[in-house]
């Protein structure tokens, strides 16, 4: 989740090529909470009974970045819903560089996929790449990050609802410094329309609070790119800290930002001054909460992301009626929550 860097356009190292075949569906489906009936077994065996089947078509995704686990749930589950149907994916990676994906797009294009999912890597510049697209007569959609132009058709949006995301990360810094006021700083990373909404809501909630004069007030100093990863918000946290000695509170817009965040300030000995709160809910995240690195997340449900885009695609192969966006609630996380989440009891 930040700028494009600078790749070779036919290197991609991080590509894979999932080929749907009854016996990967099985495995598939014996791996996912998925309990549907039907699914990639009604295409039937093959007469030498090997149980390989051919796909009905291939999905192509390219992700934002698979170093970021968030993204590699919705492009597991968009796999195993995928395969569920009968249909194969290939995966590849856009490294948050968006010629890189535009030249994946491309590369789709010649492959004849049936359709195209996007992360874009910038929500303006992708524009192009979606418009060959088009042309080549390939359904496009896209799923957290949304296209944001109007020269190119994408069929259907697939995310978090953001905004309100934002505003519960606003209701939850209002909760932690309503009583005192404070500093508050964010970590965004504006590249992505996903981000522009979340820090959207949390500034109208936190601005909206301190006009109101109710409590204390909370003063957004400062707006840091924070990139989304560690070490560019260990980077931007180290520069905030250095200006503002007396912050209070950082919102980072991911979990991996927030962790480099907290490392800066383990660094700047401020880990028990400034308070985190982050967005994702990642098991990183929601691990960092129990230990009390975080202070609470609007959780997404990458998941339910990734499985309700198959589901829109393959509405639309059927002639179906698809809406142009479906927004998924975020919920409050805080260490009462990961104290009972089965998902922390489980590891070691």
């Amino acid at each position: 989740m930040a700028g494009a860097r600078s790749a070779s356009s036919t290197s991609y190292p991080m590509k894979r090529l999932f080929h749907t075949i009854l016996a990967t569906a099985a495995l598939g489906l014996a791996a996912c909470n998925d309990n549907g009936s039907g699914g990639a077994g009604s295409a039937g065996e093959d007469a030498a009974g090997t149980g390989a089947a051919e796909p009905k078509g291939v999905i192509g995704f390219s992700a934002l970045t698979l170093t970021n686990p968030f993204f590699k749930v919705i492009a597991d589950s968009m796999e195993a819903e995928a395969a569920r149907h009968g249909y194969g994916l290939i995966l590849v990676s856009g490294e948050r560089d968006v010629k890189r994906q535009a030249d994946q797009v491309d590369d789709f294009i010649v492959k004849g996929v049936a359709a195209i999912v996007l992360n874009p890597c910038d929500s303006k510049s992708i524009g192009p790449a979606i418009k060959k697209a088009n042309k080549a007569g390939i359904p496009v959609f896209t799923n957290d990050l949304a296209y944001d132009g109007g020269d190119a058709e994408v069929v259907c949006h697939v995310a978090t609802d953001n905004l309100q995301g934002g505003r519960l990360a606003g209701d939850a810094m209002i909760k932690l410094l309503g009583g005192t006021g404070g500093k508050v700083a964010i970590l965004h990373f504006p590249q992505a329309e996903s981000c522009q909404l979340r820090v959207k809501g949390f500034t109208e909630q936190v601005e909206s609070f301190s006009r109101a004069g109710i409590g204390g007030r909370i003063d957004i100093v400062a707006i840091l790119d924070g990139g989304g990863v560690r070490d560019e918000g260990y980077k931007a946290a180290k520069d905030i800290i250095e200006a503002h000695p007396d912050l209070a509170a950082i919102f980072a817009i991911n979990d991996p930002s927030a962790l480099g965040a907290h490392a800066a300030l383990e660094a700047a000995g401020k880990a028990d001054q400034v308070r985190i709160i982050a967005f994702d809910g990642q098991k990183i995240g929601k691990e960092a909460i129990l230990e009390g690195k975080i202070v609470c997340d609007p959780v997404q449900f990458p998941d339910r992301i990734g499985k309700t885009t198959i589901e829109m695609i393959l509405k639309h192969f059927n002639g179906e009626e698809v809406p142009a966006e479906v927004l998924i609630p975020s919920k409050l996380y805080y260490r009462e929550d990961a104290l009972q989440d089965p998902e922390l009891k489980e590891a070691p």
